[in-house]
């Protein structure tokens, strides 16, 4: 199903060049080196489940599935958690707004409960498990669902407590920013001008606008030693990313909105308790606007997946287009952009698939040293792709060579280049002679025929008849290509 598990040339053994990220707790490009042998520890913020994830949320994950294939291709092994926030406090979101699982509850007519909350979640998390086999991304090796987690998390709120960090009130259990000197250090957040984010409210019980809940007391949700209620939204993440992958972990990434309160939160309540650094690299991607206005439910502009599918684009398509622009860029999205992407992809495939099919692989060394310059550079896919069209124009690559080195690079990019080429080529609508039904194979015959008797007008006619019946037609020199109609 994924590119990566397609069968691969070895690749050369020779020391990759080094890799480098630009870790935003430094805010500098820093060699990248894993804490342990054993394996990379990789957390990802996940979504919150209660509706369709729109495409920029989706760009998160392709650009941690690339982040992570790269480290698969230096060699590292990765161990990688994405969480799946499956409930809300039903009251607020913490942030003077509705939360999204109880708006989630109110649009599909369901009751407020638990078990309705497991329903919704359910069938979200589904679509959302969809939308990254669409892009063929990686499963992470866990899929840690919030609601499954929570004695972890109150657990780790009753160590905050024991260790001083927390205060009670009557709405929940905040945590004190004053206790943790260095909370903002992420992005060197001015605690002064800091304005509340996602899930603070400024209530007057709070000693600081910035302390954040680790605890809402509701009507509903878990019995803990402060009443019943549910964790914050923050330590969910703490708790997860402590319980499945380790106390002090190498890298997480997200979108860059979640640097100033929920990253800044995660790594406040995660130290505060462990007494360890929490992440050692942290990465975000930028945002997505679409005809360069920001992405926003109020707008109605959060285009899906299914929307693009639905227009006759593919996962493919849209994970082309995002790897046309670094990570850490914006990017605007128009359909007129993944029109044109959608394009150059299915030349790159058809060339793939037609070009080498049968041919063996052996990759060229010197161009994937390149290759790995260009991805060890902080995940540079745009230089990535170039050279992907440096190989395909190239005369001085044997076609067995050119096949080797695509399938390689392919095994990061995983645009589809890896695909079986009788399974590609199908995929494209490109019908091989003998699959074509016999009226139709008889049309082609006869044009063909035509086209070599030089009588043009007999061509045209013989190719609007193919049409007709829904095949279109090119000329090449090998031979006539027949393909469905699009």
């Amino acid at each position: 199903m994924f590119g990566l598990f397609s069968t691969r040339p070895t690749l050369p053994s020779t020391p990759a060049p080094t890799l480098r990220l630009h870790n935003n707790l430094t805010g500098t490009l820093e060699e990248f080196s894993p804490l342990t042998p054993e394996a990379v520890t990789m957390y990802t913020c996940g979504p919150t489940v209660y509706d369709y994830a729109h495409i920029g949320n989706l760009r998160s994950y392709v650009f941690a599935d690339t982040l992570k294939r790269t480290l698969i291709h230096f060699g590292y092994e990765v161990k990688h958690t994405i969480n799946l926030t499956d409930f809300g406090h039903l009251s607020d979101d913490g942030d003077a707004g509705e939360d999204k699982m109880m708006k989630g509850l109110k649009r599909e007519g369901l009751p407020v409960s638990l078990s309705a909350m497991r329903e919704l979640s359910d069938r979200f998390i589904t679509a959302f498990k969809s939308d990254i086999e669409s892009l063929r991304i990686l499963p992470p090796t866990t899929w840690a669902r919030a609601s499954d987690y929570v004695e972890m998390q109150i657990r780790l709120i009753e160590t905050l407590e024991g260790k001083g960090y927390t205060y009670e009130t009557r709405d929940g259990v905040y945590f004190d920013i004053s206790k943790f000197p260095t909370y903002g250090k992420l992005g060197n957040i001015d605690l002064n001008a800091l304005r509340s984010g996602a899930r603070v409210d400024i209530n007057e019980e709070k000693r600081h606008p910035a302390d954040f809940a680790v605890w809402k007391k509701g009507l509903l949700g878990w019995d803990s030693r402060w009443g019943k209620g549910f964790p914050g939204w923050h330590i969910e993440c703490s708790a997860m990313a402590i319980a499945t992958l380790g106390k002090s972990i190498d890298i997480h990434t997200g979108g860059i909105d979640h640097i100033h309160t929920h990253h800044n939160a995660e790594i406040a309540q995660s130290e505060a308790a462990t007494g360890k650094q929490f992440a050692h690299f942290w990465l975000h991607n930028e945002f997505i606007t679409i005809d360069n206005t920001k992405i926003s439910k109020s707008l109605h502009n959060g285009i899906t997946l299914r929307h693009l599918l639905d227009l006759g684009f593919t996962g493919d398509d849209y994970r082309y287009w995002l790897l046309t622009a670094h990570y850490r860029s914006p990017v605007n999205f128009t359909i007129e952009a993944l029109r044109g992407a959608k394009q150059a992809l299915y030349r790159l495939k058809r060339h793939v698939f037609e070009e080498y099919r049968g041919v063996k692989a052996e990759p060229d060394e010197t161009i994937l040293d390149r290759f790995a310059t260009l991805i060890g550079n902080d995940l540079d896919t745009p230089g990535a792709l170039a050279l992907v069209w440096e190989v395909v124009k190239s005369d001085s690559l044997t076609k067995t060579q050119k096949y080797g080195t695509l399938l390689a690079i392919d095994s990061v990019l995983d645009i589809g280049l890896s695909d079986n080429p009788e399974d590609g080529a199908r995929s494209l609508g490109i019908i091989a002679k003998h699959e074509l039904p016999l009226d139709v194979q008889a049309l082609v015959d006869e044009r063909e025929a035509a086209r070599v008797a030089r009588n043009w007008p007999l061509a045209d006619h013989l190719r609007e008849a193919l049409n007709l019946k829904g095949y279109s037609i090119e000329d090449t020199p090998q031979g006539p290509r027949v393909s469905k109609a699009t």
